[in-house]
């Protein structure tokens, strides 16, 4: 058995970020950050992008040098997946260690949601969420040449891009009408699709997957609920994640979509705090629903607002939402959440390549996507921290600086 003051459970952006605000605000306590990878603390955004295209190696997306925790007396106990926590005894099980604390700090994540059909355990069939998730199809992809992508979220369509780069043939599924359908509106998703489809991307919405068909345990095909079979040599999986509370949810801690925190990150269960991807909170820029959100800024805010309370200095957490993703030469950034408008503005031309959409909900501004657009981000964030009544006829005029444009006169 093991003793810490603090231990954390998942070592992504949020577990790290724990551990390197515990120490920079002073705490001199023992830290365990345990996580079921055998790899230190790094960045996965890049792994869609930069690391799936070979344009950075794993050194470089390395959230700290792996010298940097062991400077800091953080213990990293890697490989070890927990399998229970018991609150009363305050320990968890991982990998055959039982592991004692006074604090806990979940910021497990989620993992790929998967299909359901048949064939989709073949050894072709991938997900994008870890370093050997790419790994693997990176080792396959010298005898590919065509992919089949499920999902027209942002993780198919940054997939899609690399996978062009590389020259490979891609054909995205998605069983919406749209991409994007769940996270943008309808200016942002038809962009989108026409410029992959300008890549040679294969495009098609509305789609119903039967199964994926198998020669030995390898995926050849996927057939289609109309009865279309689809020749392919890969298949990518993007259909979201599931959060990772299980064990968090057997003690007793509540949540149905995550685990239920407060403003401060902490858990229905005592002395533990939950954090990230997985984390289901009470949220202002989403109409005061509870959310769960899965970006870094939100595992990184999260983790210092549990932080700064178990420390003795309660902030409750408010952070503005913001994300973003590269395909080809198109740099999308949002700020905001665009859950529930009612309107949107289009802000310049998508056939310049340079264009933002704005969300209202009771002609009050929410969410900005701004594509190429790095000004209307930069001036836009302040008007949707301040939920703003704008000028509508001035935010449509991209000749206007987001930042001089106010309410509209009466």
């Amino acid at each position: 058995m093991s003793y810490f003051d603090v231990v954390i459970v998942g070592a992504g952006h949020a577990g790290a970020q724990a551990a390197i605000s515990l120490r920079q605000l002073g705490f001199g306590g023992t830290i365990a950050m345990v996580g079921d990878e055998k790899d230190p603390p790094y960045e996965r955004p890049p792994l869609s992008k930069e690391y799936f295209a070979g344009d950075k190696s794993f050194d470089r997306i390395l959230i700290r040098p792996t010298s940097f925790w062991e400077e800091r007396n953080i213990v990293l106990l890697l490989g070890r997946r927990v399998t229970a926590v018991d609150p009363e005894a305050k320990c968890i099980y991982a990998g055959g260690m039982k592991i004692s604390y006074r604090t806990l700090l979940w910021a497990g994540g989620g993992s790929p949601r998967a299909l359901t059909c048949s064939g989709s355990d073949a050894d072709n069939v991938h997900t994008v969420r870890r370093r050997d998730d790419i790994d693997a199809m990176l080792a396959q992809l010298g005898q590919v040449d065509h992919v089949t992508i499920i999902g027209g979220g942002y993780i198919g369509l940054e997939a899609a891009a690399v996978l062009r780069k590389l020259g490979k043939n891609v054909v995205l599924l998605e069983a919406l009408e749209r991409t994007l359908a769940r996270v943008a509106g309808e200016d942002l998703s038809a962009f989108y699709e026409a410029e992959h489809r300008a890549q040679g991307i294969d495009i098609r919405t509305g789609c119903r997957l039967k199964c994926i068909e198998l020669t030995g345990n390898q995926a050849t095909a996927v057939r289609m609920q109309d009865g279309e079979r689809i020749e392919t040599d890969m298949v990518i999986v993007g259909i979201g994640i599931v959060p990772e509370t299980a064990p968090l949810t057997a003690a007793g801690a509540v949540g149905v979509n995550g685990v239920d925190v407060d403003e401060y990150c902490r858990t229905s269960l005592p002395d533990i705090y939950a954090i990230g991807d997985c984390a289901a909170h009470i949220n202002r820029f989403a109409g005061g629903l509870r959310v769960r959100l899965e970006s870094v800024q939100n595992a990184c805010d999260q983790a210092k607002t549990a932080v700064n309370h178990l420390l003795g200095n309660p902030i409750p957490y408010d952070a503005v939402p913001w994300f973003w993703s590269n395909q080809y030469d198109l740099k999308l950034q949002t700020v905001g959440l665009s859950l529930g408008y009612d309107q949107t503005i289009l802000r310049g031309n998508p056939s310049n390549r340079s264009f933002s959409v704005l969300y209202l909900k009771n002609g009050r501004l929410i969410a900005i996507d701004c594509v190429n657009a790095i000004k209307d981000y930069v001036q836009g964030r302040a008007h949707v921290i301040a939920g703003a009544i704008l000028d509508q006829k001035l935010l449509a005029d991209a000749s206007i600086a987001l930042k001089e444009i106010g309410a509209p006169e009466r």
